[in-house]
């Protein structure tokens, strides 16, 4: 018989979100508002005084980074080769809540075809796309290690 120990796990719930294409951060557009919306979080990152005292309730960490400055900053990434819809982003209402590092434009639209977009004009993003990615997991991966000290 083997002796069973109560073993206790302490995990993290944090998403990183990838908004791709005019679609992607349409929608990316609408997921963070709404996410703003039910957590307090004003467009400027800021979090509403109520939130901050109110029961303890920090489910917003999932999605939010925290700064040093107490701004909350979506753990995401707008990618798009034309830089029309995160413009759009980058002068909205919501402009100060992301980090200017997240929004990956190209210079020009692939004109929906796939073999363009896919060895060309992506081509010229992706390494791009994948080091801002790797950052943004390697400081996910830096808060866990933080955390087991």
């Amino acid at each position: 018989p083997r002796a069973s120990s109560p073993a206790v796990f302490s995990f993290l719930r944090e998403c990183i979100s990838i908004h791709v294409g005019q679609a992607g951060v349409q929608i990316g557009n609408s997921c963070w508002e709404l996410f703003c919306l039910e957590h307090g979080i004003q467009p400027n990152g800021q979090v509403l005084s109520n939130q901050e005292s109110g029961g303890g309730d920090d489910s917003f960490n999932t999605f939010f980074s925290e700064t040093g400055t107490g701004k909350r900053v979506p753990r995401a990434l707008y990618v798009d080769l034309e830089p029309t819809v995160i413009d759009e982003v980058r002068t909205g209402t919501y402009r100060q809540l992301f980090h200017p590092d997240h929004l990956i434009t190209g210079k020009e639209d692939a004109a929906n075809n796939y073999a363009r977009g896919h060895y060309t004009i992506g081509k010229e993003i992706i390494e791009l796309v994948m080091d801002r990615t790797r950052k943004m997991v390697h400081l996910k991966e830096m808060k866990v290690a933080g955390n087991k000290t």
